[in-house]
């Protein structure tokens, strides 16, 4: 068993060019993340931002039942421009039309419905200080088999118009702002979703890796494919109790160094914990947070502490290192597998000189626990829904 690795310190900081990944040959799309150089949205490095904590509270709220969205007059509704949508999102580029247009659309498993700002989409999406109208739908080829857009917005709008642009809203509402990318490719748990839609084709199956580095590239693969890591290990899919868009996973324990730490069962069955592609940092309850951040901090004693890095509280002045030594993470699951974080996810280069440990605290314990895009970084995350369960491979990209 691994206990502790020592990266070098360059290599958790990611490079101001892109590179392409090492990745699975099958791989139907290349996924990158939204601030990084291999975006058509970059413009520099881009901090964790109120765009993340915004899309836990809305996740919160969607769970609790205090979404505003759920407040819907008529078939309009107005949405103001607070924070940009998706914090540490990823993109994927599909061909829409024929003839084909490349659309730039950010990567969901937490949102049900696939959008675009196309003029043949059945919403109309204006500027974010207007109000976004249902429109008629139009006829429209499909060069991807993959993107059912037709298909499904016209299940949508044939089983209960009102329904569905109620949900499309409450799923994005903390989409506030359109910023460069067309749309949204939404891959969560519901009929309306692109995993139901292309059911018969690709077997309610879909994979992802992403890359250790936001300036590298990861793969989004829809099917079983043949390239799949032959190290993924399953934990079954949880259902979170007030929402079954979510995919939940049950963790039952963490362990630093090898060692596991003190925590009660409940604190994480309590309110349960959902995997999220969209959520950066991963949330955990305070009690988790605090066993985890006292070992953490132990096993880094050696180094020099620095100032907390919002919303960091643990890091670390690196100045003058050129490699940095630290304890293995891992997550246990049930299943039970075990999951050791990838280096890069355990600790986020605030600037070359400074490192943050990449975790956060929920508000309190009774809070629904989010695993976050950073910590699923370098592993094959697969999600065979028609199986009822989540994979986790090693080494899926570099």
């Amino acid at each position: 068993m691994e206990l502790m690795r020592s990266p070098s310190q360059g290599s958790l900081f990611p490079s101001p060019d892109c590179k392409a990944s090492t990745s699975n040959a099958n791989s139907t799309l290349k996924l990158v993340h939204k601030h990084g150089p291999c975006s058509p949205l970059f413009n520099g490095p881009h901090p964790i931002s109120a765009e993340d904590i915004a899309r836990a509270k809305w996740i919160r709220s969607k769970l609790s039942g205090t979404n505003s969205a759920d407040n819907l007059k008529d078939s309009a509704v107005s949405i103001q421009a607070k924070y940009g949508p998706g914090g540490g999102s990823y993109l994927v580029t599909i061909g829409l039309g024929t003839p084909k247009k490349d659309l730039t659309l950010l990567f969901d498993t937490g949102s049900a419905l696939t959008w675009t700002q196309s003029p043949a989409s059945c919403l109309a999406i204006r500027k974010p200080s207007q109000s976004l109208t249902p429109l008629s739908p139009r006829p429209m080829p499909i060069s991807l088999a993959l993107l059912h857009l037709a298909l499904s917005f016209l299940l949508a709008l044939v089983t209960n118009l009102a329904a569905a642009i109620r949900h499309a809203f409450t799923n994005h509402e903390q989409w506030r702002a359109i910023h460069g990318f067309a749309g949204l490719l939404g891959l969560a748990r519901n009929r309306i979703s692109l995993l139901e839609q292309s059911a018969t084709k690709y077997g309610r199956l879909f994979s992802y890796c992403l890359p250790p580095l936001i300036s590298s590239t990861g793969y989004l693969t829809f099917g079983k494919g043949n390239g799949r890591s032959t190290s993924v290990r399953f934990t079954p899919i949880s259902t979170v109790s007030q929402s079954s868009i979510f995919y939940g996973i049950n963790i039952i324990g963490i362990s630093v160094g090898g060692k596991p730490l003190p925590i009660p069962s409940t604190v994480f069955s309590n309110a349960g914990t959902i995997i999220d592609s969209g959520t950066t940092i991963t949330q955990l309850p305070p009690t988790a947070y605090s066993a985890l951040r006292s070992a953490f901090r132990q096993a880094m004693s050696k180094y020099n502490m620095s100032a907390p890095a919002s919303p960091f509280d643990t890091c670390y002045d690196l100045s003058g290192s050129t490699m940095v030594t630290t304890p293995v993470i891992t997550f246990s699951f049930n299943g039970p597998i075990a999951v050791d974080l990838d280096p890069s996810g355990v600790l986020f280069p605030v600037n070359p000189s400074k490192m943050c440990l990449a975790f956060e605290s929920s508000p309190t314990d009774s809070d629904l626990s989010i695993y976050g895009n950073i910590q699923q970084r370098s592993y094959e995350v697969v999600y065979d829904v028609a199986g009822g369960r989540i994979g986790f491979g090693a080494k899926g990209c570099s």
